[in-house]
């Protein structure tokens, strides 16, 4: 992988105009056993940058275990750009998994993205690996707010119409989630899987733990490396 903190802006836009090329979204007839979150925390002024990636078994959604990492990264933060501030983390973090997932939700975008590269997408190209984005805000495309009650959802389409993601809403009367395919996954799969990871809060169990573990991390109260959810 190149070495992203060396990148221009203009350099970091063509080589996602690259990577797009890559992006299979595609029906995913895999079985699941293993599903992880992944999760990432920085300050958009900072060049320290917390990644990690939760191991879950599924369809339960038990923790398995945490991995952990803390970067310097010094790409600047500009929007659409975020993946070459946090996939290079999330790499690290991914390599310490003892054990690979058979699919890994990432907190933020798939193809949902000016440019069709979103983190997940980006991620998943990288490692090979069946990705799908579920983001708490909408980067790129049109929709029509989907019903109040929860499970209701409405297409995300790009400039031409094109379906690239939707729009749920996972908790009744809470503002709604963005899921979109990453890569070796469709957009009705990644809609169906991310469902089977909602239970009572706003945001799949796989990014809600993430997200819940990198902040301990970045507080001290996890450490570094990976941890057994049992210890």
């Amino acid at each position: 992988m190149k070495d992203y903190n060396t990148l221009s802006v203009p350099e970091a836009t063509l080589l996602q105009q690259e990577l797009r090329h890559q992006v299979v979204t595609a029906p995913f007839k895999g079985k699941i056993q293993l599903i992880a979150g992944a999760d990432i925390s920085f300050n958009k002024f900072s060049t320290t940058v917390y990644a990690g990636i939760v191991l879950m078994r599924f369809p339960s959604l038990e923790p398995v275990g945490y991995s952990l990492v803390v970067k310097e990264v010094t790409f600047p933060y500009v929007p659409g750009f975020l993946a070459f501030r946090e996939v290079p983390a999330l790499l690290d973090a991914w390599q310490q998994l003892p054990q690979k997932p058979d699919v890994l939700v990432v907190d933020g975008h798939g193809i949902a993205h000016p440019r069709r590269m979103g983190i997940a997408s980006h991620f998943g190209v990288l490692a090979g690996q069946v990705t799908v984005g579920s983001a708490k805000k909408k980067l790129y495309g049109t929709y029509k707010e989907p019903g109040e009650e929860k499970g209701a959802h409405t297409p995300l389409t790009d400039k031409q119409g094109v379906v690239i993601g939707t729009v749920l809403r996972s908790k009744q009367k809470v503002k709604p989630i963005f899921v979109s395919p990453g890569h070796l996954i469709d957009v009705e799969g990644s809609l169906s899987l991310v469902e089977q990871c909602v239970r009572k809060y706003r945001l799949p169990e796989p990014t809600r733990l993430a997200h819940n573990a990198v902040n301990q991390f970045r507080l001290g109260a996890l450490p570094a490396g990976y941890t057994p959810a049992d210890l």
